[in-house]
């Protein structure tokens, strides 16, 4: 059984780096993601994550964040979809961290990437779109309700909250959790037991 100290949204992982290399077509774009063991869904996309991608709302140009980015796939896609947009991307584990670094220049994109906590490392900015597959299993309470909590201060009016849950793990709290936060949600895709969710700052 893995222990709590392996699990990716460790700051530091202590598992043994064990890298790999995921092609995957999104949005029509060809990319590839230097991997390792000690991420989140290190050998292939997982369908949240694809799902999220292949659905996300970008605004025409601004700011977007990728709280908890993992090794890049959904800031990466991005700011591939969109050249305009500045993209940040964030997650504590420093092993993420340094994969989304070297998949950022992989893929021939810009973003701004910082190691961080949930929104530390972006305390005072404010974006047009924060996109996310948040982290159940590290905890609801401790970790995906902050997220859609403190969403609405992270945004400009009219930017949106767009995140990926299992609709049977977790995906009615957090659906209440956004109609709190926000007032208002919407489903914007379903497929392979996934909704993507999202709501806008009035």
């Amino acid at each position: 059984m893995v222990g709590v100290s392996e699990h990716y949204f460790s700051e530091n992982p202590t598992s043994s780096e064990k890298l790999g290399l995921i092609k995957a077509t999104l949005n029509g774009f060809q990319l590839e993601f230097m991997t390792s063991s000690g991420v989140f869904s290190h050998k292939r996309i997982d369908n949240g994550t694809r799902l999220l991608v292949e659905s996300m709302v970008l605004p025409t140009e601004g700011r977007v964040l990728d709280i908890g980015c993992g090794y890049g796939v959904i800031g990466i896609a991005a700011a591939k979809k969109n050249p305009r947009l500045r993209v940040w991307m964030t997650d504590v584990n420093s092993r993420a961290v340094a994969l989304a670094e070297e998949n950022m220049r992989r893929n021939s994109v810009r973003a701004t990437i910082i190691q961080g906590s949930l929104y530390e490392p972006v305390q005072g900015e404010t974006f047009d779109a924060i996109i996310t597959n948040p982290p159940i299993s590290a905890g609801m309470a401790k970790i995906v309700e902050p997220i859609i909590k403190d969403a609405p201060l992270h945004l400009n009016s009219g930017g949106s909250l767009q995140l990926v849950v299992q609709s049977n793990k977790g995906g009615r709290t957090v659906s209440a959790l956004i109609e709190e936060a926000f007032g208002n949600i919407e489903v914007a895709a379903r497929g392979g037991g996934y909704r993507v969710l999202r709501a806008l700052k009035n």
